[in-house]
């Protein structure tokens, strides 16, 4: 049985398009989509995505000290961004973990004010774009369809969307920063899913990324995510990671997910 994968960046494709002639210098590391470094005609370096432009979403973050890209050329579905200093953590470490949580907390209240900004899409009750399909799950074993079961039943009991006046990263991990050489972050990275929300929400990604990556260094999620936040960011995440498992990975991926979705399921669910 198979299921439609995510396609990569084709960036010598998207380079041809630009209205400026970038330079490609190599891929950039690790990333499920993909990203390249490139140089512009003036010799100062970037790096080339697929994604929205969220730009309006980073500049207020900036102004709170989150070290967010500024976007230098958004040409859809292509934008270019500026390059960050630091580099991406090889293992995290504690300092890493603990800047990290203190990146999410100056996101916190800096979309305040902004209704009009949509909120989180959590797809639980239906296929999100790309990810958080329902029918990998539906279809790919009985512990997969228990596990969907579950997460509709979360998303029938509360609302699809996660609102809150956070600026939510949604995919908040140690692959998605870079560090100095003290382990603190100087730079947040892979926006494309930037929104208005919970911040819990981005400390729940990273414990639920944690408990896979570096176990020891996982926070009490029960402790520092409130309880709504924490059942719904609970559903997505395990169908996102399980899903994407079963698409892009081995059947021992899925297994890895599925127990780590077991292991930090609510006691009240």
């Amino acid at each position: 049985m198979t299921f439609p994968r995510v396609p990569r960046l084709d960036v010598h494709r998207y380079l041809g398009e630009l209205p400026v002639p970038l330079e490609y210098e190599g891929p950039c590391p690790g990333g499920q989509v993909g990203a390249a470094y490139v140089r512009w005609p003036d010799g100062h370096r970037s790096v080339l995505t697929l994604g929205p432009d969220v730009s309006e979403l980073l500049a207020p973050a900036r102004a709170a000290g989150v070290p967010a890209p500024r976007y230098e050329l958004v040409h859809p579905p292509v934008v270019v961004q500026e390059l960050l200093p630091g580099t991406t953590p090889r293992t995290p470490t504690a300092a890493t973990i603990r800047s990290m949580v203190e990146v999410n907390r100056r996101c916190r209240g800096v979309l305040a004010g902004r209704p009009d900004l949509p909120g989180l899409r959590l797809h639980l009750r239906a296929d999100g774009p790309g990810f958080c399909l329902h029918g990998p799950l539906r279809a790919y074993d009985g512990r997969t369809r228990r596990l969907l079961d579950q997460v509709e039943e979360v998303g029938r009991a509360f609302p699809d969307t996660l609102e809150g006046d956070d600026l939510v990263h949604t995919d908040f991990h140690p692959e998605n920063v870079l560090i100095d050489a003290e382990g603190t972050v100087t730079g947040v990275i892979d926006w494309d899913g930037a929104t208005r929300g919970d911040a819990g929400f981005d400390l729940f990604t990273l414990g639920f990324d944690l408990a896979h990556r570096a176990p020891h260094l996982a926070p009490d999620l029960h402790a520092i995510v409130p309880s709504p936040v924490l059942l719904v960011s609970w559903a997505h995440m395990s169908l996102r990671m399980v899903d994407w498992a079963i698409r892009h990975f081995t059947a021992s991926d899925v297994t890895t997910w599925l127990d780590i979705a077991d292991r930090l399921r609510p006691p009240d669910l």
